[in-house]
């Protein structure tokens, strides 16, 4: 990547700082863990997260149907959206129809208790490719003053699957 380019992607982030801190201060919160290295500052910590951290990280806002507002750069890999094609769709597009009600499911006991882990789904990406997630996490988000801002989710691993895997 060039100077200019790499210029260019921090300056196209810097209006998510906000986000990326609010993503990294409920997860530290209600969650208990970090999802970066100690010792950055929250500039450094909102690039890492969206250019170098090897888990997704996504958001949603909280709209009736709600809307990712932030997906790092592991998530549009896996899932095959670009940032502007993300942020436009509804959340719920990343499961397919029968999925959804599992994850309406989990969003609602998030909303609940303030997060879930070991959260495990099977989610679809652009191509139409099957994976599961595992091992995610799905938080509140809200920022230091209580303000809910939506939910985040975090998965560090996950596997195509196949038509016969799933029955």
């Amino acid at each position: 990547m060039s100077a200019d380019e790499i210029e260019n992607a921090r300056f196209s982030i810097l209006p998510y700082i906000g986000l990326s801190v609010i993503l990294l201060e409920s997860y530290r919160r209600v969650v208990g863990k970090s999802l970066v290295p100690a010792g950055l500052t929250d500039v450094e910590a909102a690039l890492w997260l969206y250019e170098d951290a090897p888990c997704c990280v996504l958001a949603h806002n909280t709209d009736a149907d709600p809307r990712f507002t932030y997906a790092n750069k592991a998530a549009q890999r896996r899932f095959e959206y670009s940032w502007s094609e993300f942020t436009a769709l509804p959340s719920r597009l990343s499961a397919e129809e029968p999925n959804r009600t599992e994850r309406q499911h989990l969003l609602s006991r998030v909303a609940r208790d303030g997060f879930a882990d070991g959260y495990k789904g099977l989610r679809i990406s652009r191509s139409g490719r099957r994976f599961l997630i595992e091992d995610g996490t799905v938080w509140q988000l809200t920022d230091s003053r209580g303000v809910l801002h939506g939910q985040g989710a975090m998965f560090p691993t996950s596997r195509d699957v196949a038509q016969a895997d799933e029955e």
